[in-house]
């Protein structure tokens, strides 16, 4: 599979089935990941360079988060570019404080692969759910 749409929607579906090893195949060996955001309090957000360290940030998300909500609105293409924009809501489970803010995923994708994965949300409202 090498259409980004495809690759794009594939890797949605492999993660609302909460597939981590079929979403870490998806990346490419050598990714430019990143979540922005105040590393220092939530550790699942940042920059991670390889295959294996993108789908250990989905493991994470499961051991930090209950997923309520991951909606996709629209995602858009552009020839190897897919921009996905959606909302999100999610309880830490540290804390019991819910996340709930829209957001949009930007992928790359070369030979089937994801290369580049920016994930943009409200980082603020992030790391204040984090917070006790």
């Amino acid at each position: 599979m090498t259409d980004t749409r495809a690759v794009a929607t594939e890797f949605h579906r492999l993660l609302a089935e909460r597939d981590l090893p079929g979403v870490t195949a998806l990346f490419a060996d050598d990714v430019a990941w990143d979540i922005p955001g105040a590393t220092e309090i939530v550790p699942w957000i940042g920059k991670r360079h390889t295959a294996s360290e993108a789908g250990a940030c989905f493991a994470e998300l499961e051991e930090y988060l209950d997923r309520q909500l991951f909606e996709i609105e629209r995602v858009l293409v552009d020839g190897p570019h897919a921009v996905t924009i959606g909302h999100l809501r999610s309880v830490v489970r540290a804390t019991g404080k819910v996340i709930e803010t829209p957001f949009a995923i930007e992928m790359t994708i070369e030979n089937g692969r994801i290369t580049r994965y920016v994930m943009f949300e409200d980082s603020w409202r992030v790391a204040k759910a984090v917070l006790p």
